[in-house]
């Protein structure tokens, strides 16, 4: 992902925010089925990816050495084409939201569209076992309803978990490099980088007062 200077993250605490506040991601590779033709890769799938719970120390700048979890329909073809030891992306995709030249209040301007974005590169293992993937089930429930769920207790559920596992593919990304793009409008001058937050406040819209909350959060660099 090309990231202009300025819209880099300030350090990888950013990136994992990001990844923990928004779990539901875009996972593309290469297709290796046998009689493939090149037009029907690369394969694509959005699902839900959580970092890995039992990880341990800190994570580096750009991710690398972290490892993520994560799981889909086992008749996905993306799942057969998925051999262990390959390279996958995974992308994250945090508040966005669009700008329109009239809360500059300058002539002349341009609108534009502020995002946030982590690509994440790495090396994919699936898992086997049924139980591995039932720890990954269970820890993803874990994460989501300790982050936006009710405190759901899935104990009296672990029996149906059971039923459903067999046709669930799990499995780790152990992270070689990492992406960060913050385009929250730090190219403009103070006063008018403030008027695009203050809009984005005003608006009823979740990801227009999240987009608002990261920029107010985010350290500016000077122009």
């Amino acid at each position: 992902m090309f990231v202009p200077n300025q819209y880099r993250e300030p350090d990888g605490s950013w990136m994992v925010d990001l990844i923990r506040n928004n779990p539901m991601a875009l996972m593309a590779s290469n297709s290796s089925l046998a009689g493939e033709s090149p037009a029907t890769s690369p394969f694509a799938t959005h699902l839900p990816v959580i970092p890995d719970p039992q990880m341990t120390g800190d994570w580096s700048a750009d991710l690398s050495g972290g490892t993520l979890l994560g799981h889909m329909n086992r008749t996905n073809p993306h799942w057969e084409a998925l051999e262990t030891g390959s390279n996958v992306l995974l992308v994250f995709t945090g508040p966005h939201a669009y700008v329109s030249p009239t809360v500059y209040e300058l002539t002349p301007a341009a609108p534009t569209w502020n995002f946030t974005s982590v690509h994440v590169h790495g090396v994919v293992e699936k898992f086997d076992s049924l139980d591995e993937t039932l720890e990954v089930v269970q820890s993803t429930v874990r994460a989501f309803e300790g982050k936006f769920g009710t405190g759901w207790d899935m104990s009296e559920s672990i029996g149906y978990f059971h039923k459903l596992a067999p046709a669930v593919g799990s499995f780790r990304v152990r992270v070689t490099r990492a992406d960060g793009m913050f385009k929250l409008s730090q190219e403009q001058e103070p006063e008018v980088r403030g008027r695009v937050q203050r809009s984005f406040a005003g608006r009823e819209c979740g990801r227009h007062r999240e987009a608002a909350r990261l920029m107010s959060e985010l350290p500016c660099p000077q122009l």
